[in-house]
């Protein structure tokens, strides 16, 4: 097929989390949005396509394509040209550059591994599903409140209590496959919360919230989550084929038509047009040794 400055087939934009659980999104430039569920034991085979093409800006529901067709590294993890990431943060909750949102905010407190709980505020209206995009283990909401009061809470655990508002995510990854028991979870993070609650300096626009841990064990299926070794790097006609085993935030859990356990980052798959592969063609993308790690002060999210 000849490349086009433009996708004129279906392209993945990533995975997103709803209330029925994760899935792909697909979009086409006459046919609009599809979903493809990601389920355990589906079976999951494609090739990508000649080139990785931004992904646009979606802004709510709606989505404006990439008006250069631009291609994006095969690698990055950001799916966005340049142009299409600075008018993304041009008005962004995340970049600080949209202060006048109206809606309310939840702070919140996620626990990603020992030693590896984090501060931040989404929207209330979106009931966790940020929590499952950054493919937290456990978390609890800290208090509620305007968006300037969020951020302001945000920054006095920071300063106050040392609490990151992020962490790399291989270190994630790395937890994930030797999670402790919610209770564990639930008790470090009760500790926290009590800590935090008893702060001053909280805005008084922020209403506090009683402790109630959630814990994402049955939507992550962390009982199928095992070490895998192997990172899956997407390149141009290359094909992954195999079985979902378990999803957590952007990342499925897979077992190649060969037996391999390994990691496909799904924000590394956005921006790929995908054709169909047979369900027992060999993966023939490479695979890499995967960064391990514990704790370090930066990361993605």
């Amino acid at each position: 097929m000849a490349e086009s400055p433009r996708p004129t087939r279906w392209q993945c934009a990533g995975a997103r989390w709803g209330r029925r659980g994760p899935a792909l999104v697909w979009r086409h430039p006459a046919q609009g949005e599809r979903l493809s569920p990601l389920t355990p034991d589906r079976p999951l085979s494609f090739t990508t396509g000649p080139r990785r093409d931004c992904v646009g800006v979606r802004r709510s529901a709606r989505h404006t394509p990439c008006p250069a067709g631009a291609e994006v590294p095969a690698a990055a993890v950001s799916a966005q040209c340049p142009d299409c990431a600075r008018l993304d943060r041009s008005y962004s909750v995340a970049a600080d550059t949209r202060t006048d949102d109206p809606r309310p905010y939840d702070v919140y407190l996620a626990w990603f591994g020992p030693d590896l709980i984090k501060v931040g505020i989404t929207a209330a209206e979106r009931e966790g599903a940020r929590l499952l995009e950054q493919a937290a283990l456990s978390y609890c909401l800290l208090g509620r409140g305007p968006l300037m009061a969020a951020r302001r809470a945000e920054a006095v655990l920071g300063s106050a209590l040392g609490v990151p508002d992020r962490f790399p995510y291989a270190a994630k990854r790395t937890a994930r496959e030797a999670a402790p028991p919610p209770e564990r979870r639930a008790a470090d993070l009760a500790a926290l919360h009590r800590r935090a609650r008893g702060l001053g300096g909280l805005p008084e626009s922020l209403a506090l919230t009683p402790f109630e841990p959630v814990h994402h064990d049955a939507a992550f299926q962390l009982d199928r989550v095992r070490p895998a070794p192997g990172l899956i790097q997407l390149v141009p006609e290359a094909t992954v084929a195999g079985r979902i085993d378990a999803v957590a935030g952007p990342d499925i859990h897979l077992t190649s038509t060969d037996g391999r356990i390994l990691l496909l980052d799904t924000r590394r798959l956005a921006g790929w047009p995908l054709a169909a592969a047979a369900a027992d063609a060999p993966t023939t993308a490479p695979v890499a040794a995967r960064e391990r790690e514990t704790r370090a002060p930066e990361g993605l999210f």
